[in-house]
């Protein structure tokens, strides 16, 4: 009787130590903290998701603008405005990025010497989330601009070829408070 209720305490004991953790994969990856395709996307200045406040609330990006030039009947005008600002993000969020994954790289190996503090650690993550803030904002502040370059007309046909005009997706944009 005391074996089998021994077995009962153990057994699921046993069996959760068995269970690699979900982060096992990751172990093999140069900066721990990031995939391989967050650290390409950071360097080569990629929006990475960064920008959906903008653009689900109807603030078109410059890519996906540019993209749709013929379906938007954008003018050369615009076509350049919205190039420079496209290059302009891209070096911006290129820029941040690299320094954002140096960063990431000189965290992971604090912590695969073993020299981590409280202090260096604090440092470390301060600095990395002011150059997310930088990269994030290169990449809102890209669609601020081209809501700027753009008619409120070519904004509500952006919309819905991007179809963000879907009934309970988001809600509506206001072409009457664009400043364009």
């Amino acid at each position: 009787m005391k074996s089998v209720l021994f077995l009962i305490v153990l057994l699921p004991l046993a069996a959760g130590a068995a269970d690699p953790s979900p982060s096992a994969a990751e172990t093999g990856r140069s900066i721990k903290a990031l995939s391989e395709s967050d650290v390409a996307g950071y360097l080569a200045g990629k929006g990475l998701g960064l920008a959906r406040a903008a653009e689900l609330n109807r603030h078109p990006g410059p890519r996906h603008t540019l993209d749709l030039a013929a379906e938007l009947a954008l003018t050369p005008e615009q076509i350049a405005a919205l190039q420079s600002q496209f290059r302009a993000m891209e070096a911006a969020a290129q820029t941040a990025g690299a320094e954002l994954v140096a960063r990431e790289a000189e965290l992971d190996r604090l912590f695969a010497r073993h020299h981590a503090t409280p202090e260096r650690v604090l440092a470390l993550t301060a600095e990395i989330g002011r150059l997310h803030g930088l990269v994030r904002a290169a990449h809102l502040n890209a669609h601020v601009a081209t809501t700027a370059i753009l008619t409120p007309a070519q904004i509500a046909r952006y919309v819905a070829l991007r179809g963000y005009d879907k009934p309970g997706r988001v809600a509506a944009h206001d072409p009457s408070k664009h400043s364009a």
